[in-house]
């Protein structure tokens, strides 16, 4: 493929260094061994890749290599995507869409924080063989339609990171983020009974975690206890997702449709929100929708002092 032969992220140029494809190499095949020894591997999630920016010390930036990647969004440019399984094998998943790509806060082997930036891609699994010589011709035609379908605008490209969150880097203070790490490692069902075990301890009874063939995408159920005056009683629903790429519109509006038209709508996750996902729980003429994004759910975790390592 005329690349280069070093590093995760390798393209391929011309003679002027314009981009003809790029190649991104991952390991996500090896999932249950890599998520333990680093929780902020890469992984595949609904057909989404999730893929850490070069650069395994200090603040990582949009330069290099890294920068290349951001020039999908104003060319058609082939990436291709494999999966190394060891021994020189790979796997082709197929090509990658990049969906948006965005800065958060993580701690490396030294347990020191940093910055990175965090590449979220659609999988494009439809071609299984993919002519090199055919490929921007192909890619042209797939991501007109796949942004129709997903409705990819600038606000869904937009992921936002609270202005707490960044505070709590600036004073260097990592206590936060390594239990978001944790939260990170820990199965998606076990991690609903985490969720309903910390909003038993914030003021909700009758707490309860859907059974997973039966949720109709509410994961958890509670009713504010009678202590508080103004909301007593009303019923609150969770839709929970322990995941590391982004939570977009979509999901928002589909929640909200799953909701009973009596409750009142939570939504928790591991990972952040997009600016589009925030502007639809927020709808004027919509039921409000709370959003609690991986941040805030491990600082109350941290503030109701919950044991984290029984669900792991």
């Amino acid at each position: 493929m005329n690349v280069e032969n070093l590093g995760g992220i390798r393209p391929s140029v011309d003679a002027n260094k314009n981009l003809n494809h790029l190649v991104i190499l991952t390991t996500t095949e090896q999932y249950a061994k890599n998520i333990a020894e680093n929780p902020y591997h890469d992984r595949i999630e609904n057909n989404i890749l999730i893929y850490t920016a070069q650069g395994r010390t200090g603040d990582q930036e949009i330069s290099g290599r890294n920068k290349r990647i951001i020039e999908q969004y104003s060319a058609p440019i082939p990436f291709y995507g494999f999966s190394n399984e060891g021994r020189q094998k790979y796997t082709f998943p197929g090509l990658l869409e990049l969906l948006r790509h965005f800065q958060e806060y993580q701690i490396d082997k030294k347990n020191i924080l940093r910055k990175v930036w965090v590449f979220e891609f659609y999988i494009h699994d439809e071609i299984p063989t993919v002519p090199i010589q055919n490929a921007k011709d192909l890619i042209v035609a797939i991501f007109k339609e796949s942004r129709k379908i997903r409705e990819i605008e600038r606000e869904e490209r937009e992921v936002i990171l609270s202005e707490v969150q960044q505070k709590v880097y600036e004073t260097a203070n990592c206590e936060t983020e390594e239990i978001r790490s944790y939260l990170l490692r820990i199965n998606p069902y076990r991690f609903e009974f985490l969720v309903k075990d910390v909003v038993a301890s914030n003021g909700f009874i009758n707490v309860t975690v859907t059974t997973p063939s039966q949720d109709g995408g509410i994961d958890v159920n509670g009713y504010v206890a009678e202590s508080n005056y103004f909301f007593s009683r009303t019923h609150v629903q969770f839709q929970v997702k322990r995941w590391r790429h982004s939570v977009g519109s979509v999901e928002i509006n589909n929640f909200r449709g799953a909701l009973h038209t009596t409750a009142k709508g939570i939504f928790v996750t591991t990972s952040h929100f997009t600016k589009a996902a925030m502007q639809e729980a927020e709808h004027s003429v919509k039921p409000c929708i709370s959003l609690i994004d991986g941040f805030r759910f491990s600082k109350l975790i941290k503030d109701t002092g919950i044991n984290i390592n029984k669900y792991l």
